[in-house]
C-alpha cells in the first residue's frame, strides 16, 4: 500500500477528539508537555480496551509504547518547574506527530472491515514497523540523561528504548494463513470452479466470525468503499477487489439465505448519500453552476472534463462509468464510439477553474496523464467476478421462483444491484431466466418488491439483447405500464417510465408501447405532475415514441401534445419537449393539434429566446415545420409572434449549424409572408444577405432531432 494511503483514507473517517491533533504552534514548554500528556492519555483510554480482530499483537505493542510515553509525560507535567533542553523540546514535538499517526493507524485497524484488513495484512504490519522504527530513533535522540527523571520512569523509558531497537517486522502467521486462503478461494472462482460451501462457511463464519447477513453486507460495503477510494498504486487492483466483492456477495446468500428484517428491506434500494466538502455544498446552495460547466450525464460541475471520440465533453468519472456499464455509444449524440481514448479538455477546465476561484468553490486537481495513451480507467471484470456473479444470479433467481415473499423482495433488490454494472451481468441474469419472475413480482402488493423489480428490468434493458427478451415475455410490457400508471411509489412509476424509454430505443417497439392501453396517457400525466426526475423520464420516453410516425395520432388522443407544450416552460425538460414537438408537427394532424394549443407558439418563441443551444435549435425547427405542415393559419400565428424577426437574426449568427439552417428557412417564410401582406421587403430584408450555405434545402431528409438523452442505471 502506498505510504500515505492509510493515513489519507483514515482522515476521511470521523473519530473521537480528532480535533485534538492540530499541530502545536507557539506553545510554551509546559503547555506542550500538558497537551502531549492529554493526547497520550486519550489515545490509551480510547484503544486499550478496544477489540482488534486483526493486527492484535502489533496494536497492543503500540498501545504499550504509548503508555510508557504517557508515564513520561505525566511525570514531566508534574515537574512543570523544570526547564527542558532544546533537544528534548524538538523530540516532544516529533512525538506529537507520532502519536497522531499512531491514533490514525489504530483507528484504521479498529474501524475497517475485516476482509480489507486481511487483504492489507502485510502493508499494515509494515506501517506498525515504520512507527516502531521512528519511536526507536526518537528515543535514541531524546536526552534522557539531561532530564531529572525518577528511577521508575527512567527504567521504563530505557526498557522501551531497548525493545524498540530489537523490534522486527511482525506479520501474524494465523492472519496471513487466512489471507492466503482468501486468495485460494479467489483462484478457484478464477479457474471456473465454485469452492466447497462447507469450506466457505468455515472461512467466513468460523474463522472471520461473520455471523449474519447484516455483518456480511457490512463487509461487502467496506470493500466497495475501498474500490471507490482506490488509488492506482495500491494492491490489490480494482479488478481483483471487484472479484472479492462478488465472491463475498455469493457467500452472503449461500451461507445466510435471504431472510432479513423489515428495516433492511425498506432501506435496501436506497443509495447512501455521500458527504461532500461542506464548503462546496454551501456554495452550490446559493449559486447556479453555468450549464456548460456541468457534465451532461451527472449534471454536476465537471472536475475533470474530457473529450471522447464524438467530440462531446463529459466529466471523466461519469463517462468512464458509462462505458463500464456496457454502453458503446455517446450519451449525447447516440453515435458509436470509434475508440476509447479520453482527451482532457484543458480550455474548458481552465474556465471552470477561473469560475470556481471567483466563487470560492474548491476544485480537485485531476491527475496528469498522456492523452494519446489514455483509455477509460474502468477495470475489466475479472473471471472471478463473472463466475461469482453468475453463481449469485442462480441463487437469486431460484429464490425469485420458490422463496417466501420477504426472500423474493431481497432477491429482486440484489438482481437490481447486480444488473447496475456490466453487460456480462445483464446478459447472464436474463439468460438464467430472471425476467419472467421479475414480471410476476411487478404486481406485488409489497411496494419495495415492486420498485426493485421494475428497476431491475430497467437495468437489464440497457443490454440490447435483453430488450427483446422483455418485450417478448408475455404480459411484461403490460405489467410495466401498470406500474407506470398505478405504481405504489413515485420511484417505481418513474423507473417504469425510464424502462419504456429504454425499450423504445428499438424502432419496432415504439408502436407497440404507444398502443399499450394507458401508456402514453400515463407518460403525459407524469410529465405534467411528476417530480423533476419523473418529468425527465417521461419526456425522454415521449420523445422516443414521437420518432415513429404512426404514433402521432395516438399521442394527440392521449394528451401528450398538451403535456409537451406545457413542458416548454420547464427548464429541465424544455429541450426534449421541443424536440418531440418538432417531430409531431411534421404531420398535418400533429401541426393542427399543436396550433390548437394556445401556449405552443409562445412557448417555442420563449425557447428561442432563453433556451439552451440545442433547445433553440429544436424550437426553431418546430416552428419551421409548423409553418410547412400547418397551413396558412399556423404560418400566420408563427410569423405574427412578437420578436420573431430579432430572434431569427440572432440565431443566424449565434446558433448551432442546424439551428442556423432552420432559422434561415424560417426567415424566408417570414419574408414571403411580409411581402405578401405589405408589398415590400421591410424587416425581412435583413435575412436576404445570408449565404447559400445556410439554406435549409434538405429538410425533408433531415429526420433526426439530436437530443442529450441517456438511459439511467439505478
Amino acid at each position: 500500500m502506498a505510504s500515505g494511503a492509510i493515513f489519507s483514507s483514515l482522515r476521511r473517517r470521523r473519530s473521537p477528539s480528532l480535533e485534538a491533533f492540530l499541530a502545536p504552534v507557539d506553545l510554551t514548554d509546559v503547555a506542550l508537555v500538558q497537551t502531549l500528556a492529554h493526547v497520550a492519555t486519550e489515545l490509551v483510554t480510547c484503544f486499550s480496551d478496544r477489540p482488534f480482530f486483526f493486527q492484535r499483537k502489533n496494536s497492543r505493542s503500540l498501545i504499550r509504547k504509548v503508555e510508557v510515553f504517557q508515564l513520561l509525560l505525566e511525570y514531566l507535567s508534574d515537574s512543570s518547574g523544570a526547564c527542558l533542553p532544546p533537544t528534548a523540546v524538538l523530540c516532544l514535538k516529533e512525538l506529537y506527530l507520532l502519536l497522531y499517526r499512531s491514533k490514525i493507524l489504530l483507528d484504521y485497524c479498529a474501524q475497517s472491515c475485516k476482509l480489507w484488513l486481511l487483504l492489507q495484512n502485510h502493508s499494515i504490519s509494515g506501517h506498525f514497523h515504520d512507527l516502531n522504527q521512528e519511536i526507536s530513533t526518537l528515543l535514541d535522540v531524546f536526552p534522557i540523561g539531561d532530564i531529572g527523571l525518577s528511577k521508575d520512569v527512567r527504567e521504563q523509558v530505557e526498557l522501551l528504548q531497548k525493545q524498540s531497537r530489537k523490534a522486527r517486522l511482525f506479520i501474524d502467521k494465523n492472519d496471513d494463513a487466512l489471507r492466503i486462503r482468501f486468495f485460494a478461494f479467489f483462484d478457484e472462482f478464477e479457474s471456473g470452479k465454485i469452492p466447497d460451501s462447507a469450506e466457505l462457511r468455515d472461512f467466513y463464519v468460523d474463522k472471520l466470525r461473520i455471523l449474519d447477513a447484516r455483518s456480511c453486507r457490512s463487509e461487502i460495503e467496506g470493500l466497495e468503499e475501498q474500490i471507490v477510494n482506490h488509488e492506482g498504486d495500491i494492491e490489490p487492483t480494482i479488478s481483483v477487489l471487484n472479484g472479492f466483492v462478488a465472491m463475498t456477495r455469493y457467500c452472503r446468500f449461500l451461507i445466510f439465505g435471504f431472510e432479513e428484517d423489515e428495516l433492511a428491506l425498506d432501506n435496501g434500494g436506497q443509495k447512501k448519500i455521500k458527504k461532500r466538502l461542506i464548503t462546496q455544498e454551501i456554495a452550490e446552495t446559493f449559486m447556479t453552476v453555468p450549464k456548460d460547466f456541468c457534465c451532461p450525464i451527472s449534471l454536476d460541475l465537471m472536475q475533470d472534463p474530457v473529450i471522447i471520440s464524438t467530440g462531446q465533453t463529459y466529466d471523466r468519472s461519469s463517462i468512464s462509468r458509462w462505458v463500464d456499464e456496457g454502453h458503446t455509444t455517446c450519451p449525447k449524440t447516440g453515435q458509436m464510439l470509434a475508440h476509447n481514448r479520453l482527451v482532457p479538455n484543458r480550455a474548458l477546465r481552465n474556465l471552470i477553474v477561473q469560475w470556481c476561484s471567483a466563487h470560492g468553490i474548491p476544485l480537485e486537481q485531476p491527475e496528469v496523464m498522456d492523452p494519446m495513451a489514455e483509455t477509460f480507467a474502468s477495470a475489466c471484470p475479472s473471471r472471478t467476478s463473472l463466475e461469482a456473479n453468475r453463481a449469485t444470479a442462480t441463487l437469486l433467481i431460484q429464490q425469485l421462483a420458490n422463496g417466501s415473499q420477504a426472500g423474493k423482495t431481497v432477491a429482486a433488490r440484489e438482481i437490481r444491484m447486480l444488473a447496475k454494472t456490466g453487460k456480462d451481468n445483464r446478459a447472464f441474469i436474463a439468460e438464467a431466466g430472471a425476467i419472467p419472475h421479475l414480471r410476476n413480482l411487478l404486481s406485488s402488493p409489497n411496494a419495495v418488491a415492486q420498485e426493485n423489480c421494475v428497476t431491475a428490468l430497467l437495468n437489464l434493458s440497457i443490454f440490447d439483447k435483453n430488450k427483446s427478451r422483455i418485450m417478448d415475455e408475455e404480459g411484461c410490457l403490460g405489467s410495466i405500464v401498470n406500474v407506470l400508471r398505478f405504481g405504489h411509489t413515485t420511484e417505481a412509476r418513474e423507473n417504469a417510465a425510464a424502462t419504456l424509454f429504454s425499450l423504445s430505443a428499438v424502432h419496432d417497439y415504439k408502436k407497440r408501447i404507444a398502443d399499450k392501453t394507458g401508456a402514453v396517457e400515463a407518460l403525459a400525466g407524469l410529465l405534467q405532475e411528476g417530480t423533476s426526475r419523473g418529468k425527465k423520464d417521461a419526456v425522454t420516453a415521449l420523445f422516443n415514441l414521437s420518432t415513429h410516425t404512426e404514433n402521432c395520432v395516438r399521442m394527440i388522443e392521449a394528451g401528450a401534445v398538451t403535456a409537451l407544450v406545457g413542458a416548454l416552460g420547464n427548464e429541465g425538460v424544455a429541450e426534449e419537449a421541443a424536440g418531440a414537438l418538432a417531430l409531431i408537427v411534421r404531420q398535418p394532424v400533429g401541426a393542427k393539434a399543436v396550433v390548437k394549443e394556445e401556449a405552443a407558439v409562445a412557448g417555442l418563441i420563449g425557447m428561442m429566446r432563453c433556451g439552451t443551444p440545442r433547445g433553440k435549435e429544436n424550437a426553431v425547427a418546430a416552428l419551421l415545420e409548423l409553418c410547412r405542415s400547418g397551413g396558412a393559419a399556423a404560418t400566420e400565428r408563427v410569423v405574427k409572434a412578437p420578436s420573431l424577426a430579432g430572434l431569427l437574426q440572432t440565431l443566424l449568427f449565434t446558433g448551432t449549424k442546424r439551428a442556423r439552417r432552420k432559422a434561415a428557412s424560417l426567415a424566408r417564410v417570414f419574408q414571403r409572408c411580409e411581402a405578401l401582406h405589405y408589398g415590400g421587403l421591410g424587416v425581412g430584408y435583413a435575412f436576404a444577405s445570408n449565404s447559400a450555405a445556410t439554406r435549409d434545402t434538405s429538410f425533408a431528409g433531415d429526420v433526426s432531432v439530436p437530443m442529450s438523452i441517456s438511459v439511467p442505471v439505478l
